[in-house]
């Protein structure tokens, strides 16, 4: 209780977001956002809580990866950010389950098909390619379909505001661990052709990913070597028509333990994606028109070979994943006060699997399995602007039609209110929904959609010294879906409710120095199967892996003209983890840690940086089992022309 009321003070001190990653910016009160309604708008304009995470704030936080960053932002635990590289990431917006928050890839959905539930591997992802990202909380599936249930993370490559024909970034950085960051962008606009090229390497020794309780059975470290390269064409054929093409290839290979508490020495995983397509953009007095078509394809080799033996003597696991997306959708000024989006997409699956062992009780060699499955679907919203854009509403629904399944439908009423120039009040109604995945239903063909009913109210307040930010909102789902331990099979089941509250504030007193935080608070219940007995139902007052209360705070001093300096904390409360088959969980304890940054900008062409995180070497647990970061130290130069 003393530490808790301690970190509590710290991070209430520091107001309750961090500056580095600081949704709720003094200097842009209003900043323009595309992903809450498809098209360009000011954020006054929406009643959706949106997050913006700006290239200025990823420019300071050099030394963590895309997963910490969003685990650092209000609503959001990234479960395996704070672990080893290479770790699995599990998402939780908002408390839901993983696979319930949408990834976007400049606007398009990306997923991997042959992920139990259709994840995205963030750790194909790198921070240093990002121009831009946008967080649109709450039921999202009217506008992006499928696994939009708690939100969707808009990751944005593309950077606009280029004016010369050619410029070029480097970056480098070493740490301990024995790790290296390099990124190296090519970008520029000429005439009518603006172009990007970047790539991003991660290389570390790192630590061993498994947790040696006894302390003494002297496992090996973990390593990771991964790069991304992102490259975007995009062509101003005339006045109105742009037109785009992007690629993104992403690979890593990294090292990986066992299991909990268990070492292994020759165990690997090698991952990859190619994502690609073209799009278009026409825009002509009051009509925009967007089409988009996007090809991606995953690959994934868990690999022991082993000589180093544990349960597993030999292992060989092979998984291909392909996705195509097409979508056609258009916004229509019907006059000053309405605006219409309309649009259509199609989605198709395909996923293969091969796999081969051998463990103590003999070889196993099952039939190689594939399957595909593809969706339809159809959309409108409705968005009205009155009273001097004091009123704000919008109005939407969506039908899909999965070629497993059927038909599903689902909803959107939007409202928000400027009862002030400062003040603004919002609300929301909104339906959401998850399709059964290709793995799913060959277990179960007749799986439902998860569908979820999400409510949410808030207020901002906003003037040139303090941004703040309250969110409610409550979480129904009463036919989730879930696994059944005695029949082996998945089903419609679950049932959740989850309430929470989000608080963010940013406060500068002053030009040079801004103080700001964020504060989530979760209470939930959940029906599903007893994980003791597998027997029984039961309802538990918790949810997996997910914090009651989190904080994360930060104070950024800019010194000088040259010199900056940031601090920051994240506290972490008390959760459950599961504690083994037909055990009963294990609360994993509290934790607070601290993380600091600075930069000193030479000239316009060269800057060095330090960054520091876990800087007091807390030891911490994320997931039961397994080692979370230690004190990690990095320093570097960043070179623009």
């Amino acid at each position: 209780m003393t530490r808790f009321l301690f970190t509590t003070a710290f991070l209430l001190a520091a107001f309750t977001a961090t500056a580095q990653t600081d949704t709720l910016q003094g200097e842009k009160l209003d900043e323009v956002i595309v992903t809450a309604n498809k098209y360009p708008q000011k954020q006054s304009t929406t009643g959706k809580v949106i997050s913006v995470i700006t290239r200025e704030q990823i420019e300071k936080n050099t030394g963590k990866t895309l997963s910490q960053l969003l685990n650092e932002q209000a609503g959001i635990t990234i479960n395996g950010a704070l672990n080893n590289a290479g770790a699995v990431q599990t998402i939780y917006v908002r408390g839901a389950s993983s696979g319930r928050a949408l990834i976007l890839l400049d606007g398009i959905p990306v997923n991997d098909p042959s992920m139990i539930n259709n994840e995205f591997d963030l750790n194909l992802f790198s921070l240093d390619n990002i121009d831009r990202i946008e967080i649109c909380k709450g039921a999202q599936s009217t506008l992006y379909g499928s696994d939009a249930i708690a939100g969707v993370i808009n990751v944005i490559t593309i950077n606009r505001d280029v004016k010369k024909p050619f410029n070029l970034k480097a970056t480098v950085s070493e740490g301990n661990l024995g790790t290296f960051k390099g990124n190296l962008q090519l970008y520029g606009k000429q005439k009518r052709f603006t172009y990007s090229v970047r790539h991003a390497r991660l290389y570390t020794n790192g630590f061993s990913s498994a947790y040696d309780s006894t302390g003494n059975k002297k496992f090996d470290k973990d390593g990771y070597d991964g790069n991304v390269t992102n490259a975007q064409v995009i062509f101003q054929a005339s006045e109105a028509l742009s037109l785009k093409s992007f690629l993104m290839y992403s690979r890593y290979n990294a090292s990986i333990d066992a299991g909990v508490f268990t070492d292994e020495k020759d165990y690997t995983i090698d991952n990859s994606t190619l994502t690609t397509g073209a799009g278009f953009t026409y825009k002509k007095n009051f009509i925009t028109l967007n089409g988009t078509y996007q090809y991606s394809e995953v690959n994934r080799n868990y690999f022991n070979d082993s000589i180093h033996k544990t349960g597993i003597i030999f292992e060989d696991s092979k998984y291909y994943g392909k996705t195509q997306f097409v979508e056609l959708y258009g916004s229509f000024k019907i006059n000053t006060a309405l605006t219409l989006l309309t649009g259509a997409d199609y989605r198709y699956s395909y996923y293969d699997q091969h796999y081969s062992s051998i463990s103590r009780f003999g070889p196993y060699n099952p039939k190689p399995y594939d399957s595909s499955l593809n969706q339809k679907a159809l959309y409108a919203s409705l968005h009205y602007s009155g009273l001097k854009s004091k009123l704000n509403v919008e109005l939407g629904g969506r039908m899909n039609d999965h070629s497993r399944y059927g038909t599903n439908y689902t909803y959107t009423f939007n409202p928000s209110f400027a009862i002030t120039e400062r003040l603004r009040i919002f609300g929301s109604i909104a339906s959401g929904f998850k399709a059964p995945t290709i793995y799913q239903l060959s277990l179960n063909r007749h799986l439902q959609a998860e569908e979820s009913v999400n409510y949410e109210a808030g207020l901002r307040f906003d003037n040139r010294k303090l941004n703040t930010r309250i969110v409610y909102f409550n979480r129904k789902i009463d036919n989730g879906i879930d696994y059944n331990y005695i029949t082996f099979n998945y089903f419609n089941y679950l049932k959740q409710v989850v309430n929470g509250l989000e608080v963010e504030a940013t406060f500068k007193p002053v030009k040079q120095l801004s103080i700001s935080g964020n504060y989530t608070w979760l209470a939930s219940q959940e029906t599903t199967q007893n994980r003791v007995t597998n027997k029984d139902t039961i309802t538990y007052d918790y949810l997996l892996r997910r914090p009651r209360h989190s904080l994360n705070s930060n104070i950024n001093w800019q010194v000088t003209n040259e010199l900056e300096f940031s601090v920051t904390g994240k506290y972490v409360s008390s959760r459950r983890d599961v504690g083994g088959y037909q055990k009963a969980d294990v609360l994993l304890n509290d934790y607070f840690i601290f993380g600091a940054h600075a930069s000193f900008t030479v000239n316009e062409h060269v800057k060095f940086f330090a960054d520091g995180q876990n800087i007091t070497g807390t030891k911490f647990f994320d997931v039961r089992g397994y080692n979370a970061i230690p004190a990690i130290f990095s320093g570097g130069v960043t070179f623009n022309w």
